[in-house]
């Protein structure tokens, strides 16, 4: 075909065909397109003029069908389509290419693309028909036409105009297996995101997208579904840590409090000033390996007096000087340049690793009242698995919900069993442990009221209406280089299993990745965060909860305002004293049986990063096989040489007890007290072989399934990028945030 002006073209097809005057009342009539500003054409203006005059139809994926079949007359070199409307008429109507801007017929680049029939409701294909030297056409396989604000030129020389995009479309059943429906993927070439009248982002699959303010009552109602199917892990870690560190049922409530103050604050920090992704932070699995490892060392365990104090303080300390580790690692920029080294081959057996560490505690522990825990277990699973299809006024209650709903009915079905006089023993006193560890007849039931009872836990009479959590409320932090470094190397842990998060969700939300920039600013903020738990005395560092992907995939919801409204209100309950001391009178063997729940699940999403990789291929499945297995077999070596631990220690807290009596032995005891403490911990070890063979066996990129990031090309060209990562108002222009942005 033919380069020139299109009305010289419509001549000569006009004379060749000598149908000018019925050619030409069928041309389309497009109104032209009028910024509204002078040389500032919008992108989305152009989206909207176009789906507003079905110039580009189709554009925002709503189902339907469309026929359409194509020919190409080679006397007047036009490719003329003939719809199914037209088909009946008898009649047909050249492809006319238009100038978005001016309105007028543009002239044509000898590239042609028209609609195809689909073959499925919801797709569209087309046709593209390339002109050679002698006019004829040959078909090229085309997906669709779409709309691109960047790199054509229009008659100005200017760069808007429209471009033709290829979108992925991956045919997808519902749940209820009524049918497939079209989900395109990748449809806007330069980051344009696919619009609504709002502008923001907004993936198909999410009913609130990154950006979107869905109102106020929507807000506040999506971001407690948020945290609510994060209870889990939000609430229990406390309950695990606290009594093995000798404190009392108000000890936890208070815990409890903190803990959900700290991760308010962090995730309202974390919306604004961090990675910017809707994710939830707070205590992490990955310090509750660590906290363990140090409560249950030698020197801890005959203490009488002030012990939950002292290992707070213990903690606290440590926990400071790993979060200035980790903020230095993100606003020094270390932490772009170790992204080129971590990728899911890595990250997905660590997160693994994470899980599976706890599973010496979770059944033991939740043995101990199985006429409760079992339920527990076999209703999660119901809810999770069997009923997560079910809707109930347009709610998907049980997938959302399973954990809260399952932990509230069986609460209420070991209450009547208290009631009803389950755990009711001849002369023994519920009142635990005082009044039958001296009576012999008791000393055996002992336990199991201790576990089971729902009315155990004094926590509801002792703890206040109103306790506000202050810093440095358990004392001055208690510095020591052996816990320290056990810190540093598990926020390095903390790091890699953020990395993976970052990443996923950003994929979830239908963004582009992140820079490593804006990476490396939220894994210094991150830091931040674990400085702020330190202080407070959390017991735990704050980081990005694993589990944040499950919970976006199966809420929908992607806001980060709902967000904010979800940490506020967390904050608030933070303050209320009383909602923490009811949350610590839940039985510790319920609190376990659900943490058997929440490890697996943190065992399968670290496994499903793997997703992105090559999973068929034998580099890949030996690395992670390897990882897995000497990441449990090597701490169990360090775990046997405690004969000592056996005799004083529950069994499920023997294999944190390795870092007195490992058999490491230099001249420096608090390096061997640290070393023995760091290779007796699952993701510690699984870490270090997994980065070792992945970055030193050969692979290709497509292999690994290397992490693709964004560059600064995407975020100075992108709008859209720039939106969703870059800091809010005038912040952006503080503390070099060009350089944090696009590094």
């Amino acid at each position: 075909m033919e380069t020139g002006s299109n009305s010289d073209s419509l001549d000569k097809a006009e004379t060749s065909n000598g149908r000018g005057n019925k050619l030409g009342s069928m041309l389309p009539k497009i109104e032209p397109f009028v910024p509204k500003r002078d040389q500032n054409h919008n992108p989305r203006e152009l989206r909207s003029w176009a789906k507003r005059t079905g110039f580009v139809s189709h554009l925002s994926g709503e189902t339907g069908t469309a026929s359409s079949t194509e020919r190409f007359d080679s006397s007047t070199g036009f490719h003329v389509g003939k719809s199914s409307r037209d088909q009946r008429a008898g009649g047909s109507s050249p492809k006319i290419e238009i100038d978005p801007v001016l309105g007028r017929t543009r002239p044509n680049m000898g590239v042609e693309i028209e609609m195809d029939s689909g073959s499925g409701s919801g797709s569209r294909q087309g046709r593209k028909t390339v002109a050679d030297g002698n006019g004829l056409g040959e078909k090229v396989e085309e997906r669709k036409v779409g709309l691109n604000g960047n790199g054509v030129e229009n008659g100005n020389g200017k760069g808007n105009g429209v471009a033709s995009v290829t979108p992925l479309v991956v045919e997808e059943k519902d749940e209820e297996g009524k049918g497939g429906r079209d989900v395109e993927i990748g449809m806007y070439p330069e980051g344009e995101e696919q619009g609504h009248e709002g502008g923001n982002g907004h993936h198909p699959g999410l009913k609130v997208g990154l950006r979107d303010n869905p109102g106020f009552g929507a807000l506040i109602y999506y971001g407690l579904q948020h945290f609510l199917s994060l209870a889990g892990s939000l609430i229990f870690i406390p309950s695990v840590m606290v009594p093995a560190m000798g404190g009392t049922d108000k000890d936890t409530a208070t815990v409890i409090s903190t803990m959900l103050l700290v991760s308010g604050i962090s995730t309202i920090l974390h919306s604004y000033f961090g990675s910017r992704l809707p994710l939830v932070q707070g205590s992490s699995f990955i310090y509750l390996a660590p906290a363990l490892v140090i409560i249950n060392a030698r020197d801890y365990r005959n203490l009488a007096e002030h012990k939950f104090r002292h290992i707070m303080r213990e903690l606290q300390g440590a926990i400071i000087v790993g979060s200035i580790f980790q903020s230095i690692l993100g606003f020094s920029g270390l932490m772009s340049l170790l992204l080129r080294l971590i990728n899911p081959v890595v990250v997905a057996p660590t997160v693994a690793a994470v899980g599976l560490a706890f599973f010496s505690y979770g059944f033991p522990q939740a043995g101990s009242c199985i006429e409760v825990s079992v339920p527990l277990l076999l209703l999660v699973l119901i809810c999770t698995l069997y009923l997560r299809g079910i809707s109930i006024f347009g709610h998907r209650l049980f997938r959302i919900y399973a954990v809260p709903l399952s932990v509230t009915i069986t609460w209420i079905y070991a209450f009547f069993l208290t009631a009803g006089g389950a755990y009711d023993y001849k002369g023994c006193s519920p009142e635990i442990p005082s009044s039958n560890i001296l009576v012999d007849e008791c000393r055996k039931h002992a336990y199991t009221m201790k576990h089971c009872r729902t009315d155990a836990s004094n926590a509801w009479r002792t703890a206040a209406w109103v306790r506000i959590p202050y810093p440095l409320q358990w004392g001055v932090p208690i510095f020591h280089f052996r816990t320290s470094l056990i810190m540093i190397i598990v926020s390095l842990v903390a790091s890699v299993d953020s990395v993976g998060t970052y990443h996923s969700a950003s994929l979830l939300v239908s963004l582009k990745p992140p820079t490593p920039g804006v990476v490396s600013r939220g894994i210094a903020l991150e830091g931040f965060c674990s400085l702020l738990a330190g202080i407070w005395g959390s017991g735990t560092g704050s980081t990005t909860l694993t589990e944040n992907t499950h919970t976006i995939n199966k809420t929908k919801m992607a806001s980060r305002r709902a967000l904010v409204f979800g940490a506020l209100f967390l904050i608030l309950f933070s303050v209320v004293g009383k909602v923490g001391a009811i949350l610590a009178s839940i039985p510790l063997s319920l609190a376990a049986a659900i943490l058997c729940f929440m490890w697996a699940l943190v065992v399968a999403v670290g496994l499903s990063t793997l997703q992105y990789t090559q999973t068929a291929s034998f580099r890949n499945i030996t690395i992670v096989g390897v990882s897995l297995f000497l990441g449990l077999s090597i701490p169990a070596y360090f775990q046997q040489y405690q004969p000592e631990s056996i005799l004083m220690l529950p069994s499920y807290f023997v294999p944190y007890a390795a870092a007195s009596d490992g058999p490491v032995h230099t001249i420096n005891e608090q390096l061997d007290f640290s070393i023995n403490a760091l290779l007796s911990m699952s993701m510690v070890v699984t870490f270090l072989v997994a980065f070792v063979l992945d970055n030193t066996v050969p692979g290709s990129r497509e292999e690994r399934g290397v992490y693709i990031w964004s560059c600064a090309e995407d975020v100075a060209t992108d709008p859209s990028l720039q939106l969703d990562y870059s800091l809010p108002g005038k912040f952006s222009s503080l503390c070099c945030c060009s350089s944090c942005l696009r590094a």
